[in-house]
C-alpha cells in the first residue's frame, strides 16, 4: 500500500483483449524512520491498473490524494522499470 497524489492520468484505454487500462502517476511524501533517524521520502512512483481498478482510476483527478493498493512488476520483459499493479485505489 502506498498514499500519494495523483500527478498524471491517461485516459481509459483497452487491450486488445478488450480489458480496461489506464496509466497514471502518484507522487509519494512522507517521514521515514532510517538507521534511528527521520527521513524524508518524496518519490513518482509509476502505476497502471486494469479491469474494475482501471474504472475506479479513470474518475480520479490529478491533485486528488489516494491509498493505492497493489503489486510492483518489471514494466515489460525487456524494460526493468518497476511500475504499481494496482489493485484497489481509494481516495484519501
Amino acid at each position: 500500500m502506498i498514499e500519494g497524489e495523483v500527478v498524471e492520468l491517461e485516459g481509459l484505454r483497452y487491450t486488445p483483449a478488450g480489458l480496461a487500462r489506464v496509466a497514471f502517476k502518484l507522487r509519494h511524501a512522507s517521514m521515514q524512520q532510517e538507521a534511528g533517524m527521520q527521513r524524508q521520502v518524496q518519490c513518482d512512483v509509476p502505476a497502471l491498473a486494469l479491469g474494475e481498478a482501471a474504472q475506479q482510476v479513470s474518475r480520479l483527478q490529478p491533485g486528488q490524494m489516494v491509498k493505492a493498493e497493489g503489486f510492483l512488476a518489471q514494466r515489460s520483459l525487456k524494460i526493468t522499470q518497476l511500475v504499481l499493479h494496482i489493485d484497489n485505489v481509494t481516495l484519501r
